[in-house]
């Protein structure tokens, strides 16, 4: 009688954690982004595209409908910022980035973000922030949007200062265009499912 109480119990135990079970699924960042950085200068604001964008994570789907950001890492080629200022800017923008020691800027998601329901939401994310091999953690807000077969669209924005990085804002046009501090970092991306 004890075998079968104690089976009863196991069976139950199981059957109670699986209904709890999270759906989990690995993403990758689809090429349907828009990734961009805008800044001040003496003369005018002044705007870059990153053109190669790379990025993956990890999203468990919970059985309330809801989904947890387990993780997330999105990649930008420094070598890919195409300003509007022409390639003159792009230099200075890869000179002053360090780019050949430090090709990339990453975005890795510090801590998960848990329960987050479907639909169009804000949450609160705590980053890692590498830019020109020194990486500070960062707080953002980033809209979330459930999409269908499973994707999920991250929008947000961040305004940080270069020189917290140790960064020297770059200059143009033979030095008669001096950058400000302060550029806004703002991306558009889409997460699919792996296959």
């Amino acid at each position: 009688m004890r075998i079968d109480i104690f089976f009863l119990l196991a069976a139950a135990t199981i059957v109670l954690t699986s209904a709890d079970t999270a759906v989990k699924n690995t993403y990758t960042l689809s090429k349907d982004y828009t990734v961009g950085i805008h800044g001040t200068s003496n003369l005018h604001d002044w705007d870059e595209n990153v053109v190669t964008v790379t990025g993956n994570g990890n999203i468990d789907w919970n059985t309330n409908g809801s989904f947890d950001l387990a993780t997330m890492n999105i990649k930008m080629e420094v070598h890919s910022i195409k300003s509007t200022e022409g390639s003159m800017m792009n230099n200075n923008t890869y000179k002053a980035l360090k780019a050949d020691n430090n090709p990339e800027i990453t975005f890795a998601l510090n801590a998960p973000v848990r329960s987050i329901p479907v639909g169009t939401h804000t949450i609160a994310a705590k980053i890692a922030l590498t830019i020109a091999g020194v990486t500070k953690l960062i707080d953002m807000s980033v809209t979330t949007t459930a999409l269908a077969h499973g994707n999920v669209s991250f929008e947000g924005s961040k305004t940080i200062k270069m020189t917290d990085y140790g960064v020297k804002p770059p200059v143009a046009l033979l030095g008669t265009m001096r950058t400000g501090d302060d550029i806004t970092i703002k991306f558009k991306t889409v997460f699919v499912i792996s296959k």
